[in-house]
């Protein structure tokens, strides 16, 4: 059933040949914008992060390779090594990705490929690692996932409409995705064979090999549900969804010496500093050598939404330190109850401490404001000069506002907004932007909300301590990093951001303040 062939690297197809007739635009679909990038950018980043990729080839379509370099360029991908125009369907698309491939390889020499629909921008991976270490077996690799729908066969009679003739097995059908892999060498045969045939039509690679080489076993690995194809106006809907929800798992945590190497000499500004996770983050980093300004209203009578307050505890901690690697706020307050009944105190204080304080840009039609000049704005320039990090913080509670809780919801979810939108503005200056997304969490603010509630149902704010530092000493940006109530072993085995962004998508996600 396989046979083992070894190939000098791995290259990524993106088949980016097909236009946006479906989608109803005079561009090709994937150029289309979702989550603030062109679909295909979202997919080249998916590549250029896989460690089981060694390059990228893009197949084009005709006119709009400008496009795609501007893009190239601009997010600075390095795996990208041509740009090449794509054929007028998907089998001559790729025949020239075939040919292009093969031109430079010694005599004897394979290839790994990995062909990809441009405008599947959600692929894990996971995905891309399974299809690479399935090449080291077989020939040719498929992914699918299985049909969770019935699917019936139909016959049309006249003007009669169709008929159901056959239902087919639902346990043994499967939806194909993309990647396909190969060989070089196989998928090349089997289209050198495929041309002979007068009558050749096909739809994908996969069926090509198995049709004009049936001695070649096919294997498959499992795909993902939320490896959508974006193909109709609605799919634009749901993926720009699913990358807005999306969260990540929190990285793996590091041995102690690590910490301590990473963090001796670096300088960390906490905001909200005086109690919870705040302190904890603060005396976590503080204990690995790390400089620590811990900051609050308690005991430093720092006040997160007074621009001088923040401004001056920025400027103490470098004129001290000669530098400031990274800055946390988890300064928030959480007032409960119906909006029409809260009174304008209350609100204004919501909104100023719970977003304004985050928010780099000026709000002049406030009463209290004249000019506001808040943490991200006011860190920014030192971050900037050592490469840094900006750490917020959200609840589950920002992917779905909920009664009783409107004004904390949407304050959540603007700091999800502003997390992804300033790492993408900051991305060329060095400056990573990430949000912790902690699930329910011991903290004296949540006390005071709720009242006594069984330890046993609430995370430490000291395992929401740890893994901060874990985000702020990763390479991660522009991501919402979920912390949850389980044991370090379980990780591997929870929902992927994605899976959990789908859930929620399609109304199952239950997530919780």
């Amino acid at each position: 059933m396989s046979q083992r062939i070894t190939a000098s690297r791995t290259t990524a197809v993106i088949l980016a040949g097909g236009t946006g007739q479906r989608v109803g635009l005079q561009i090709p679909k994937q150029l289309i914008k979702i989550a603030g990038k062109a679909v295909i950018e979202h997919t080249l980043h998916t590549f250029e992060q896989a460690d089981s990729i060694d390059d990228v080839v893009v197949l084009m379509a005709p006119g709009y390779l400008p496009d795609v370099e501007r893009i190239v360029e601009r997010a600075g991908f390095t795996k990208v090594r041509r740009i090449v125009e794509g054929g007028g369907n998907r089998n001559e698309t790729t025949r020239r990705a075939i040919e292009v491939l093969g031109e430079g390889l010694a005599e004897g020499e394979d290839l790994d490929v990995l062909f990809h629909d441009a405008v599947r921008p959600l692929l894990s991976r996971r995905v891309i690692d399974d299809c690479v270490r399935a090449l080291r077996r077989y020939q040719a690799v498929d992914v699918a996932i299985p049909s969770a729908d019935t699917i019936i066969v139909t016959r049309t009679h006249g003007e009669d409409g169709e008929f159901i003739t056959e239902i087919p097995d639902r346990s043994r059908l499967r939806r194909g995705q993309t990647p396909q892999a190969f060989k070089l060498s196989t998928i090349r045969h089997a289209y050198e064979i495929a041309a002979q045939d007068p009558n050749f039509q096909a739809t994908d690679d996969c069926s090509v090999v198995l049709k004009y080489l049936p001695d070649v076993p096919i294997h498959v690995v499992a795909g993902d549900e939320y490896n959508m194809k974006v193909t109709q106006p609605v799919d634009v809907f749901i993926a720009d969804k699913l990358f807005q929800l999306a969260s990540t798992a929190a990285p793996e945590p590091r041995g102690e010496e690590c910490y301590r190497e990473l963090l001796t000499g670096r300088t960390v500004v906490v905001f909200g500093g005086s109690y919870g996770i705040g302190k904890d983050v603060a005396d976590l980093a503080a204990g690995y050598g790390a400089s620590v300004y811990a900051l609050g209203r308690s005991t430093t009578g720092t006040h997160v939404e007074n621009a001088e307050d923040v401004e001056k505890a920025l400027s103490k901690a470098y004129a001290e330190s000669g530098r400031i690697d990274y800055v946390i706020n988890t300064a928030g307050v959480l007032r409960i109850g119906r909006l029409d009944e809260t009174d304008n105190d209350t609100i204004l204080e919501a909104l100023r401490v719970n977003y304004l304080a985050p928010v780099p840009v000026s709000y002049t039609h406030l009463d209290v404001y004249k000019r506001q000049v808040q943490i991200a704005r006011s860190a920014y320039r030192y971050l900037a000069a050592t490469k840094g990090q900006l750490l917020l913080y959200t609840s589950s509670s920002y992917t779905r506002g909920r009664a009783d809780y409107s004004l904390y919801s949407s304050t959540k979810a603007a700091v999800v907004n502003l997390t992804q939108a300033l790492a993408d503005e900051w991305a060329a200056d060095g400056v990573r932007v990430n949000c912790v997304n902690p699930e329910r969490t011991a903290t004296p603010m949540r006390t005071k909300a709720f009242g006594q509630e069984p330890a046993d149902s609430l995370l430490s704010s000291r395992a929401v301590a740890r893994t901060s530092l874990d985000v702020l000493l990763s390479d991660l940006t522009g991501h919402v990093i979920d912390v949850r109530q389980q044991d370090p072993t379980a990780v591997a085995g929870q929902a992927s951001g994605f899976e959990q962004a789908l859930a929620t998508v399609l109304d199952r996600h239950d997530g919780v303040a």
